[in-house]
């Protein structure tokens, strides 16, 4: 399992004194009334895959495993919404939708937690067409750290939009379970494409991947995921998925829309890949051939880990505005490189986003630490860039040093001013984030 930054000079975790399973909304409110009165920290736990630390109990207290609430409670069709339980993960959503020409998109690899991807502000490679879970979320039923209840948008309301007051749905998606539980969310769905291309292109370096994946959204070609792998990643991945891929700067990239509009947007993609050196390039339409695509993608972490049998590794993200990507992306690679780190590179880059998954002996204090100072220059790089420390796996434990230089104090003042107002006593996944 990866660990969070803040992790790497020591892999141990930090287990709860006590797990309770509800299995109802009811039980949730009582467990946490009683923890508040008896003041006991409380962490939320979906499925487990965040990537920051956050369901680590830093000071004990009970852990809120909320797999067996699994209901999915409403599905509206004409509205395009479902509302689900914090036990539903994307998979066992968009199975449960087949058949109705309607799907969640929001993909972050992983078979995560809906009402998890939500308290994580969760994102993947459909983003840049989809967006991440923020404006995917219209409503959440949260337990407050009191036990009393709370529909962030009202009891049974799921508008597309609305500006009636303060936007409590978007203040707890993305609060990584510090300000309540998230135990039940209204999820806006999209209509299945009519048609889908998927291909994978090869560049002569990084700088020619990234500034062809900037021209491509500077076209307005309606892409639905632009994915990077940087020459080592990519050679990993074809080597663990059985693929055959060049081990060079590469693009993955996936189209939707019509037949008609499918076509154009094929040309338009090909033209700027020529143009920026790409080859190799072959349209997969085939539902079959382009899940074997996506499989070779979403095997990046196993196929990270191959390259050093053994050994520990973690995920770190961040996020910079589309015209700094190139230069941003470029010096990382010099970083890597120049630290001798063992950190090929993957991103949603048409989002600005980009990953490194460092892989390292833990046993090595020397290596933990010179992996420990990249994620913090890469932080701070993706800062000075106008970007952010991390664009959707959240701050976690390893992060917060970094978000206090994103916000600068009067933001991170703020935010514990919310946090005081829900949370007096500071229960809610204690030491996250703040």
């Amino acid at each position: 399992k990866s660990v969070g930054p803040c992790c790497c000079l020591s892999p141990s975790c930090a287990p709860p004194d006590v797990v309770v399973w509800p299995q109802a909304v009811g039980q949730v409110q009582e467990l946490a009334a009683l923890c508040h009165r008896s003041r006991v920290p409380m962490v939320p736990f979906g499925t487990g895959t965040g990537l920051e630390g956050g369901v680590n109990a830093v000071q004990g207290g009970v852990c809120f495993d909320l797999s067996r609430m699994d209901a999915i409670a409403e599905l509206s069709l004409e509205d395009f919404s479902v509302t689900v339980e914090p036990g539903v993960t994307r998979k066992a959503l968009n199975k449960h939708l087949r058949g109705t020409g309607l799907w969640f998109p929001v993909d972050p690899g992983a078979d995560a937690s809906l009402c998890g991807m939500a308290a994580t502000g969760a994102s993947g490679t459909n983003a840049v067409r989809y967006g991440t879970m923020r404006p995917n979320v219209l409503n959440l039923r949260v337990v407050l750290p009191d036990g009393r209840l709370l529909h962030t948008a009202g009891p049974g309301r799921q508008p597309r939009k609305r500006a009636a007051g303060y936007d409590l749905t978007s203040l707890f998606v993305g609060s990584e379970g510090t300000l309540g539980f998230l135990t039940q969310a209204t999820l806006r769905l999209h209509p299945l494409p009519e048609a889908t291309a998927a291909t994978v292109t090869s560049f002569p370096s990084v700088g020619a991947a990234v500034a062809c994946t900037v021209q491509v959204l500077q076209a307005a070609v309606p892409v639905a995921r632009i994915e990077f792998l940087d020459e080592v990643m990519a050679d990993a991945c074809g080597r663990f998925s059985g693929v055959e891929l060049p081990a060079a700067a590469t693009l993955l990239l996936e189209l939707h829309g019509s037949r008609h509009s499918l076509a154009e947007q094929q040309r338009q993609t090909e033209e700027i890949v020529r143009q920026n050196g790409g080859s190799g390039l072959a349209w997969a339409e085939g539902l079959e051939e382009r899940e074997r695509l996506w499989s070779m993608r979403h095997n990046a972490w196993y196929a990270a880990l191959a390259l050093r049998p053994g050994c520990q590794g973690y995920s770190t993200d961040v996020c910079v505005p589309i015209s700094r990507l190139p230069d941003v992306v470029v010096e990382t690679k010099q970083d890597l490189q120049t630290s001798s780190i063992t950190g090929p590179m993957v991103g949603h880059v048409g989002d600005g986003n980009f990953h490194c998954l460092l892989i390292f002996n833990s046993q090595d204090p020397e290596e933990a630490q010179r992996i420990h100072a990249f994620t913090q220059r890469l932080g701070r790089r993706a800062l000075a860039a106008g970007g952010t420390c991390t664009g959707e796996h959240g701050v976690g434990l390893g992060k917060r040093a970094l978000l206090q230089e994103e916000l600068g104090q009067e933001g991170l003042d703020t935010l514990r001013s919310i946090k005081a107002a829900l949370d007096p006593h500071n229960l809610m996944n204690p030491g996250k984030v703040l």
